[in-house]
């Protein structure tokens, strides 16, 4: 993928610059007022140069197709459920057209498919494969803004296949990258990118610039503002992305590509940590060997849910009193239920806990000190937080806590880390462009 975006990107230069613009479910809202406001939107970037629009279905209408889906089938095919899953944004993408051409802005609406958006992998969590964007290219030349349907595309047996929740920040950025755009601007319902959940923590404080190293991390450990797939291919093809209100003109966070020598600079640097990230809904796994003589090999478990698609974080080996090997740890709790069929068959006994919660400190150069860890552990255990089990690299800590003690360790891991100033200068590259106004 990464490579026919990068020739797309090297092929579009000299052409007449392009903005790619993404609205979220809320920011689409499910109100005539909220979709005359992001016509608005699209129609005063239109008269400043050629426009892509990329929708997500409207409001909570996602959720609402898959309780549809589930009062047909508990177990919905993959392939039905993408069937019906891509008619949110296929609604979404007809609408603002339409709308478009209300306010006199000539606009075509496009299906992933008919955008040129390959997709490769299994159904609800497809992957961007190529796209091929001489119809987009077509409609711009026209002078149409270009609304495309985001979250979805066609795999090679003609089938849609989505992206999973929060693919249409992907799909804007592998528009933008296959472009050749200089940025891809996401709009949603909150200013930009903070320290923290603001409704944990109200003294949260906006990013105004961030490492796209660091918001890929932010974005892996529960920041629910970008796809975590948007920031990794943004970071490969050098792209800016720019998050920022549909509802007001303050202007965000721009998540940039790491510029060079940033690592000795953030390295030298006492304060690292930049966010406190979140993610409940998770569950914690852990597997015994049945005894010391029969081997369960960390490959055998990862194989198997590598297989289905199930994402492992925040992982351990250990071996308990008798001698028996075992691994802990976390899945998302939705997939309890296909990592317990998958696990059972192993020869180990199997726990899951499916009530758990991951709390993270995000920054550069974490392991560096090792004192950033201790303070972490030192916070939660002083609130009578024990924290399940703990994991950490450069840029990441991770603490797994019930669930029930989400909100309380975000706050305490906030108040120990970032109560003083936000971002020390080092974490801040000297010149960003945060692109046109609207």
């Amino acid at each position: 993928m990464a490579s026919a975006f990068s020739a797309a990107r090297r092929s579009a230069a000299g052409r007449r610059p392009v903005r790619v613009l993404k609205f979220g479910g809320t920011s689409m809202g499910t109100t005539p007022e909220r979709l005359a406001r992001i016509a608005g939107i699209v129609a005063e970037a239109h008269r400043r140069g050629g426009v892509v629009a990329v929708v997500s279905a409207r409001g909570d209408s996602t959720d609402r197709l898959i309780d549809e889906a589930r009062t047909a089938n508990a177990l919905p095919p993959g392939r039905e459920l993408d069937q019906l899953l891509a008619t949110g944004e296929a609604r979404s993408a007809a609408l603002l057209a339409m709308a478009l051409h209300g306010v006199g802005v000539p606009a075509v609406s496009l299906l992933g498919a008919q955008a040129g958006v390959s997709v490769s992998g299994r159904h609800t969590d497809g992957r961007i494969r190529d796209i091929d964007t001489a119809r987009v290219r077509e409609a711009l030349a026209r002078g149409d803004v270009a609304v495309v349907a985001g979250f979805q595309g066609l795999n090679a047996a003609g089938d849609v296949t989505t992206l999973g929740r929060g693919g249409s920040d992907t799909s804007a950025v592998a528009l933008a990258v296959a472009l050749g755009a200089d940025g891809c601007e996401i709009y949603t319902d909150v200013d930009g990118i903070y320290s923290a959940d603001p409704r944990i923590v109200p003294d949260a404080r906006l990013i105004p610039v961030v490492r796209n190293s660091v918001m890929a991390e932010m974005a892996y450990a529960g920041a629910r503002v970008l796809h975590t797939r948007s920031v990794e291919l943004a970071g490969r093809a050098g792209l800016d992305i720019h998050v920022r209100s549909a509802f007001n003109h303050r202007p965000g966070t721009v998540v940039v590509p790491e510029p060079e020598g940033a690592d000795t600079a953030v390295l030298e640097t006492e304060d690292r940590v930049v966010a406190v990230s979140h993610e409940p809904g998770n569950a914690r796994v852990t597997i015994v060997a049945v005894s010391p003589d029969v081997p369960l090999r960390g490959t055998e478990v990862l194989a198997l849910l590598a297989d289905v698609s199930v994402p492992v974080d925040v992982m351990t080996r250990f071996t308990d009193r008798s001698g028996r090997h075992g691994w802990d740890f976390t899945v998302p709790a939705d997939d309890v239920d296909t990592v317990t069929s998958l696990l059972t068959t192993l020869p180990g006994s199997l726990a899951v806990d499916a009530a758990v919660a991951k709390v993270s400190v995000v920054g550069a150069g974490l392991m560096s000190d090792p004192r950033t860890m201790g303070r972490m552990l030192n916070a939660l255990l002083a609130t009578g937080i024990d924290p399940l089990s703990m994991a950490t690299s450069q840029s990441r800590i991770s603490a797994t806590v019930p669930e029930t003690d989400c909100a309380r360790a975000v706050a305490v891991l906030h108040e120990e880390f970032l109560s003083g100033p936000l971002l020390h200068e080092a974490m801040r590259p000297q010149t960003v462009a945060a692109g046109p106004r609207i």
